[in-house]
């Protein structure tokens, strides 16, 4: 009988001591229910969608932000590069983000124009001076602004291009020389070059190059790096500075909401303090390419001109109802694009 007892106490101790173990492997479980992070070791892996080649410095910055991410991370984030299009096309990339096609993303704002009605004034010709200055002051903006049009992706940084200017297969020499010509443009540069006489047609820069081989377009409203970055400067003959209404293409670095509220805390703020940091390195990236831009312009013996004073006048008065465009559309969408236009404008007149 005191066998029995015995034997009963002991089951009874091994039953208690299982409940008090069942409850301590519980609780964290719990934890997780009420949104706590996940463990320590586990390790996410993202695609990474770019329209850039990867030959492209805007690709192997990115590729650069990637690698950082994952350092820092020590391996819980892993990124795989799809460069070129390759994953989604340019047009597609952000839609491409939103629906978990890819988990971060880059592309033109412009690729998808309408969709992005506060965003658009950033690609205004509004004479930007260089790509660094371009880069921060749109990221100033979105940060102040924080446009609801974005909110469907967690933006990791923009970036933008320095001045655009003309570079065609016939040199033009005056704003009399680019009436009549077929120029590749995208989102508001293809208003530009309308309101410079110049008919536009949209296509992607990784279309340009045989576009203007062929003749299907005689030239090209574009930053000058693309004429290195994206070989356009073999099919053109002349480069011409348009100053005063040096216009940018304003991109994105955006993640899948999914994918972002996926990772905890400390994950999240290493993205975003990469992320902030490249924002200098993304703008410096895209002066050094057009420094190198020119310098090939110079290689390849093209032509080079820059407009008159009295010239960049006149075009900065052809383009002015474009602004006014914006503001009266943005206002019929119930927008700050009067205000979010004066601010951009302060930010690129106290740069110079």
């Amino acid at each position: 009988m005191m066998m029995k007892r015995m034997g009963m106490a002991v089951v009874g101790a091994v039953v208690c001591a299982s409940l008090l173990t069942g409850c301590k492997e519980k609780t964290p479980q719990a934890n997780e229910n009420e949104g706590a992070k996940p463990a320590v070791g586990k390790t996410f892996r993202f695609n990474y969608s770019i329209f850039f080649p990867a030959t492209h410095i805007q690709c192997k910055t990115a590729t650069a932000w990637a690698a950082e991410v994952e350092k820092r991370s020590n391996g819980r984030i892993k990124i795989d590069m799809h460069p070129g299009g390759s994953l989604t096309s340019a047009k597609q990339v952000y839609d491409g983000v939103v629906n978990g096609v890819s988990e971060i993303g880059m592309g033109c704002f412009a690729y998808t124009r309408g969709a992005f009605p506060l965003v658009e004034a950033l690609d205004l010709p509004l004479g930007y001076p260089n790509g660094a200055v371009a880069t921060r002051i749109a990221n100033e903006m979105i940060a102040k602004y924080k446009p609801v049009e974005l909110s469907k992706s967690h933006v990791l940084y923009l970036h933008a291009h320095g001045p655009g200017i003309f570079a065609s297969k016939k040199p033009a020499k005056t704003l009399g020389d680019i009436k009549g010509q077929k120029i590749r443009a995208t989102g508001l540069s293809s208003k530009i070059v309308e309101r410079l006489g110049g008919i536009p047609v949209g296509m992607s820069q990784g279309e340009t190059v045989e576009a203007l081989s062929k003749g299907v377009v005689e030239g090209t409203l574009c930053p000058v790096e693309t004429l290195k970055g994206w070989k356009q400067g073999e099919a053109i003959s002349g480069v011409t500075e348009l100053p005063g209404i040096g216009y940018t293409t304003s991109m994105f670095a955006v993640m899948n909401l999914e994918a972002w509220n996926s990772l905890p805390a400390d994950l999240q703020k290493v993205v975003d303090e990469v992320s902030q940091e490249w924002i200098a390195k993304q703008g410096a990236a895209w002066d050094q390419a057009d420094t190198e831009g020119w310098a090939y312009i110079k290689e390849l013996g093209k032509s080079h001109y820059k407009l008159s004073e009295t010239e960049a006048a006149t075009a900065r008065l052809l383009v002015r109802p474009l602004l006014d465009e914006y503001v009266a559309k943005a206002k019929g969408k119930g927008l700050p694009g009067e205000q979010f236009l004066k601010d951009l404008q302060a930010a690129i007149a106290a740069a110079k």
